[in-house]
């Protein structure tokens, strides 16, 4: 038979070992549930992020949009602007050909008076400097000829205040 000593041995060391695995256990539910309870607020960090992002994307998309909208309408004036001043550099250039033409004119018809009336008053000589350009008229000191052939426009010009037309 056995000795009472080696059955409570027995007995001491199973309930150690038991012991031992029950601490066991209870480190392995422990680091489970630490383990758990980190996978999930890392699950919940990525459901943020992800959250996050999907809104970053939404406001993004919003402000994209505006960007583009406003590019289209700065387009749309810039196209209008160009318009305007292809328009104001016609009439321009139209205005430039309309003055040289009436220069043309008075010059002419001082030539003309000159020869017509020997006892002409002075010549008047005025130059006009527009920026670029530099006109030149001889006027009649003594009228006649000059505002007679302006007034009753002999060659069918455009009348000084008609505005041009496109």
């Amino acid at each position: 038979m056995a000795s009472p000593s080696t059955i409570t041995g027995n007995s001491s060391g199973s309930d150690f070992q038991s012991s031992q695995e029950n601490t066991t256990d209870v480190r392995k539910r422990k680091r489970m549930l630490s383990n758990r309870e980190s996978a999930r607020r890392s699950r919940m960090r990525k459901q943020k992020h992800l959250d996050d992002l999907k809104s970053q994307l939404t406001n993004l998309r919003s402000e994209n949009h505006s960007i583009l909208t406003n590019m289209n309408l700065v387009a749309q004036l810039q196209l209008n602007m160009e318009s305007e001043n292809s328009v104001l550099r016609a009439q321009i250039s139209e205005l430039h050909h309309r003055l040289q033409s009436l220069n043309d004119i008075v010059m002419i018809s001082c030539m003309r008076s000159k020869e017509s009336t020997h006892n002409s008053n002075a010549l008047i000589n005025v130059n006009e400097d527009y920026g670029d350009h530099n006109y030149q008229m001889v006027i009649n000191g003594g009228g006649g000829v000059v505002d007679d052939f302006l007034i009753h426009n002999h060659w069918g010009l455009v009348h000084v205040n008609q505005p041009i037309m496109y």
